[in-house]
């Protein structure tokens, strides 16, 4: 075979594998992204020929990259917005949601603070800056100005917060907005006068978790609605041109999240499972 053949049939098998390659791409919440994570180590076990692109910037660059068609699944810690079902009505777009589990938007300090309890009512007057100083919150604590972190604005949880916490006040301008959860750890752990809120399944050890309205976020009182700033976890996807097929990677991805396997990962993440088995 002459080499311009042996080039041909080789470029040939490139294109050949290029065209029939599966891909999944999945993109949205950084809250869920630690879950999916965890998911797509398992479903790769079982679909090992699948590429998996995952990203996490926050609930609405996932819902964006349905619209413009750049993702299969948009992981998001919130319900869509009235804007986004205006512009799928317009657009003759159709996205189902699919409920895979639920979280707690957990408040965190420094573990050097002492204080283990927080209201809505003072919560909302730290973040729109009613109040400044610890001091404030308690005179028992130091007269320290609190250092407020919060999700920048393309993140889920920055919108159920507005929603549950806010009711449509404006955060104060020196609020430190962040594109990760976990740079939001990172500086509590780091400054004694920090407060920030988090997924619960970020938390860890270098910081401490309030109560509020005096009720701790845990499983249980997260899944009974106990707790004052729990919510559900979705994965979105695009069914303008019908429910995704069965055996179809979208599918078997959804299916794999609602299984018993994929919501003991749920909650390994710290997070609490949508389905008993």
């Amino acid at each position: 075979m002459s080499f311009m053949k042996r080039l041909f049939v080789l470029l040939f098998a490139m294109v050949s594998v290029f065209l029939v390659a599966k891909t999944l791409v999945i993109k949205g919440s950084n809250t869920v992204f630690p879950i999916a994570q965890l998911w797509i180590e398992e479903f790769k076990k079982v679909h090992p020929d699948v590429q998996v692109t995952l990203e996490g910037a926050g609930s609405s660059t996932g819902i964006a990259a349905l619209f413009n068609g750049t993702a299969d699944i948009a992981n998001s810690s919130r319900w869509l917005k009235p804007e986004e079902i205006e512009r799928m009505n317009k657009e003759g777009k159709y996205f189902i949601p699919f409920l895979v589990g639920f979280d707690g938007i957990a408040i965190v300090v420094n573990k050097k603070l002492g204080i283990d309890d927080i209201s809505i009512e003072t919560l909302k007057k730290i973040y729109t800056g009613e109040i400044q100083y610890w001091s404030q919150v308690n005179p028992n604590l130091p007269r320290k100005r609190i250092v407020v972190y919060s999700r920048n604005t393309a993140s889920g949880t920055y919108e159920t917060f507005e929603n549950k916490v806010l009711g449509g006040a404006r955060m104060a301008p020196y609020v430190r907005m962040v594109e990760s959860t976990q740079i939001e750890i990172e500086n509590v752990a780091r400054n004694p006068y920090a407060i920030a809120y988090v997924g619960v399944g970020y938390v860890t050890d270098d910081v401490k978790v309030l109560k509020v309205n005096g009720i701790y976020p845990t499983k249980e009182n997260i899944l009974k609605g106990k707790y004052p700033l729990a919510r559900p976890l979705f994965m979105f996807v695009d069914a303008t041109n019908g429910f995704p097929e069965m055996g179809s990677l979208v599918f078997e991805y959804i299916m794999f999240a609602f299984s018993k396997k994929g919501q003991e990962l749920l909650e390994k993440a710290g997070y609490v499972a949508a389905y008993g088995w």
